[in-house]
C-alpha cells in the first residue's frame, strides 16, 4: 500500500534500522573450538535490538490504519529499551507513556525522557496478577486514554515477525548459513522465537539456546521444571512467566548464568574486545563461550545477541559502588 508523507517508514532513523555488523570476538573467543560472532544490535540509531520491533510494529500499525498521527498515544510496559524505540520511533509523530518497574536503573528512563516519553514507574517486587505490575499498570493507562494503542511486545506478533523477517535472515546471510548455534536471552521472547524461526524456515542445522539470568524461570520452564524464580540484577531479560510470544518449542537448550558471570563478561568485553555493553550481553556470551566447549561436530559459527550498549548502565553496572554493594567486587574482568 502506499505510506502517507510523513509517517514512520520515511524517517531516517527507519532507514538506519537494522544491517548491524556481525564480528568474531577473536580474544574472548582464542582457543575455542568454535568460533564466536556477535551480532552488534546497539548500533541500531537508538541503542538496541528493540529498535527493529520499535519500528515494525508501528509501521505495521500505520498500515492498519490502528494509528492516527498527531493524535494517538502509544502505551507500552517495558524493560526500557523498548520504550526508548518507541519514543525514537515516534519522535514529532505521536505521544508515548511507558511504565517500567523498579528494578531498571535511571539511564534508560533518562533516555527516554530525553526522546520525549512520559515514564511510569511501578513497583518491581509484585506478582505478574498484581494490578500494579507494570505490564497491568500500562493496559490500564491504555483503557484511560483516549486514542491509544497499546503496543503490547509480549504478545504482539509484530515483535516476533520483526525478527523472523530480518535479523534472522540477517544472520544467515552474514554467515553464508554456517551457523552451528544462535544463543540469546529472552525478554518478551520476540526475538529468539522470530530467529528460530527464520533458521528453521531456511533448513538451518543451528542449535537455538537460550541464555537465561540464574533467578528467571525460562530455563526451568524449557526442562519442564516448577521451580519458583527469585531477583537478578541483569535487566531486560529473564523473567517470572513465559510470554506468549516465547516459543520454548523451538528453542532446544538453555544456560543458566548467574549475575556476577554476567557482569564479569561485561567487563572482559569491554577490555578484551573493546565493546561497551550491556548486562544482557553479557549472559548471552558468558553462555555462548560454555555451549562453545561442548558443541559436537566440526569448527563453525555460535552467533550470539549484543543487544544493547553500555552507556544506558552506566549507574549500575559500570559502577564500582553498584558493583561493590552486591558483591561483584573484583575490579580485574579476567578473575
Amino acid at each position: 500500500m502506499t505510506t502517507p508523507p510523513g509517517t514512520l517508514v520515511n524517517s531516517a532513523a527507519a532507514r538506519m534500522v537494522g544491517r548491524t555488523p556481525l564480528v568474531e570476538l577473536a580474544a574472548i573467543g582464542a582457543g575455542l573450538p568454535h568460533r564466536i560472532l556477535a551480532k552488534c544490535e546497539f548500533l541500531n540509531p537508538a541503542g538496541s535490538v528493540k529498535d527493529r520491533i520499535g519500528h515494525h510494529i508501528i509501521r505495521r500499525a500505520e498500515e492498519e490504519h490502528l494509528l492516527l498521527p498527531g493524535k494517538s498515544t502509544l502505551v507500552e510496559a517495558t524493560a526500557g529499551n523498548t520504550g526508548v524505540a518507541l519514543a525514537c520511533a515516534a519522535a514529532g509523530r505521536y505521544r508515548v507513556i511507558v511504565t517500567m518497574s523498579s528494578k531498571m536503573g535511571p539511564d534508560k528512563e533518562a533516555m527516554m525522557r530525553a526522546w520525549g516519553a512520559e515514564v511510569v514507574r511501578c513497583p518491581y517486587d509484585v506478582p505478574p496478577e498484581s494490578a500494579e505490575s507494570f505490564i497491568n499498570t500500562a493496559r490500564r493507562i491504555a483503557e484511560e486514554t483516549p486514542h491509544s494503542y497499546y503496543v503490547d511486545q509480549f504478545a504482539n506478533p509484530w515483535n516476533r515477525e520483526a525478527h523472523e523477517l530480518t535479523t534472522g535472515p540477517e544472520i544467515l546471510e552474514q554467515t553464508g548459513g554456517e551457523v552451528a548455534a544462535f544463543v540469546a536471552g529472552a525478554g518478551t521472547g520476540g526475538t529468539i522465537t522470530g530467529v528460530a524461526r527464520a533458521l528453521t524456515a531456511a533448513g538451518s542445522p543451528a542449535r537455538v539456546v537460550l541464555a537465561d539470568p540464574a533467578g528467571s524461570i525460562l530455563a526451568d520452564r524449557l526442562r519442564g521444571g516448577h521451580e519458583p524464580g527469585h531477583g537478578y540484577a541483569i535487566e531486560g531479560i529473564g523473567g517470572d512467566f513465559v510470554p506468549d510470544l516465547l516459543d520454548l518449542g523451538l528453542v532446544d537448550d538453555a544456560c543458566e548464568v548467574s549475575d556476577a558471570e554476567s557482569v564479569a563478561m561485561c567487563l572482559r568485553l569491554q577490555t578484551e574486545e573493546g565493546l561497551w555493553v550491556g548486562g544482557s550481553s553479557g549472559t548471552a556470551v558468558a553462555a555462548a563461550l560454555r555451549l562453545a566447549v561442548t558443541l559436537p561436530g566440526p569448527r563453525s559459527n555460535i552467533v550470539v545477541m549484543l543487544p544493547d550498549g553500555g552507556s544506558r548502565y552506566s549507574s549500575t553496572l559500570f559502577n564500582p559502588s553498584w558493583r561493590t554493594q552486591r558483591g561483584f567486587v573484583s575490579e580485574d574482568p579476567a578473575r
